[in-house]
């Protein structure tokens, strides 16, 4: 079933992805009412009325598309823990992070994306990343390569004696261990920076425009479609552990994605410095 549908022309996912940001995100894009937007665990989580009913709306259309499948999407998993359980169940899922970046969402920064991807038994198959308010939609297929806007995507490596531009996890986000573990990137070489919306990172990462990420958290509406985004399009992601990263969980973190294998390497001998 599933190896038929990724077969077809996935065309009707991207169209769906459109129409749920062009009804459901767009129209609220810098036009938010107060009662529109909520705090969830604390100030710097937010959820707004865009990420709610984009969900619900992407859950509708890609059920239908492929029948047998379940969401598992950010908003729900925050009413309902459990949902998440279905990452590593039989069914195909669909993994959704409706806006990625509500923080830049809310205050009109136009660097906010939805993420969408499909896997199965832990395995990611396809993924979306569209960043409406630039019109800029990535895809990319396991084994089919990356692209965005349709040219392929090809992440390159860093020049041998480049400064490695790396986003990691937001001081916001991360504990005072994390914070330290991150600590070892800031040495002679490499230039960390807080990340915004993550699949964004992942985006710029795949085109080039980014070198590495070290991220310390493992939600896999966050990081799914730009890891399989990364690695179609020639990049290495490592935990610290030195395995790659499973979206079903378990990881040793901090973990890094980067434009190829030895960069990976080397942002990851950093962090375990």
């Amino acid at each position: 079933m599933i190896e038929d549908f990724l077969q077809r022309d996935l065309s009707d996912v991207e169209e769906a992805v459109r129409k749920a940001a062009a009804a459901e995100i767009m129209p609220r894009f810098r036009q938010l009412a107060a009662d529109e937007v909520v705090e969830k665990s604390g100030p710097h989580d937010l959820v707004t009325a865009a990420d709610r009913l984009a969900e619900e709306h992407l859950t509708t259309a890609l059920t239908a598309l492929l029948p047998g499948s379940v969401v598992v999407g950010e908003e729900a998993v925050h009413a309902d823990p459990a949902v998440y359980d279905a990452v590593n169940g039989d069914a195909p899922v669909w993994i959704v992070d409706p806006v990625d970046g509500t923080r830049q969402f809310v205050r009109g920064d136009d660097r906010f994306c939805t993420l969408v991807a499909l896997a199965h038994r832990g395995e990611l198959l396809a993924s979306w990343t569209y960043a409406p308010a630039r019109d800029e939609l990535a895809v990319a297929v396991r084994g089919g390569g990356a692209r965005l806007d349709g040219v392929p995507l090809h992440a390159g490596s860093p020049a041998p004696d480049a400064v490695l531009r790396v986003a990691t996890s937001h001081p916001d986000y991360t504990t005072d261990a994390q914070k330290r573990a991150l600590l070892g990137l800031r040495i002679p070489g490499i230039d960390p920076n807080p990340c915004g919306a993550a699949g964004m990172e992942y985006l710029d990462l795949a085109r080039g425009a980014l070198d590495a990420v070290a991220f310390s958290w493992e939600a896999a509406w966050d990081h799914a479609a730009g890891l399989l985004l990364v690695t179609e399009a020639g990049g290495a992601h490592l935990t610290s552990a030195g395995v790659p990263f499973r979206i079903g969980g378990g990881n040793a973190l901090p973990f890094t994605a980067a434009r190829d294998a030895a960069t990976a390497r080397r942002v990851l001998q950093a962090l375990a410095a």
